[in-house]
């Protein structure tokens, strides 16, 4: 009985970290895309000579972080 409790305890106590680590781990691959990732894209682009590409992905991410730094505020 007494190991019934603990497994059921270990389980809620490590899925609550395993679902903390994956929420940490989520926002971190939002923040490393955003900064490093899309300027990399854009810039790669540019040298290839896809400008036509780049510029109007460049204004509509611009576009949309206007708009969503606006909102959270």
């Amino acid at each position: 009985m007494l190991a019934a409790i603990f497994t059921i305890l270990m389980f809620l106590i490590f899925g609550k970290l395993i679902w903390f680590a994956v929420k940490a781990a989520w926002g971190i691959s939002k923040v490393i895309c955003t900064i490093v990732l899309l300027p990399l894209a854009l810039i790669a682009l540019v040298l290839v000579g896809l400008v036509k590409i780049a510029l109007p992905v460049l204004l509509i991410v611009g576009i949309i972080s206007l708009f969503a730094s606006k909102t959270r505020r």
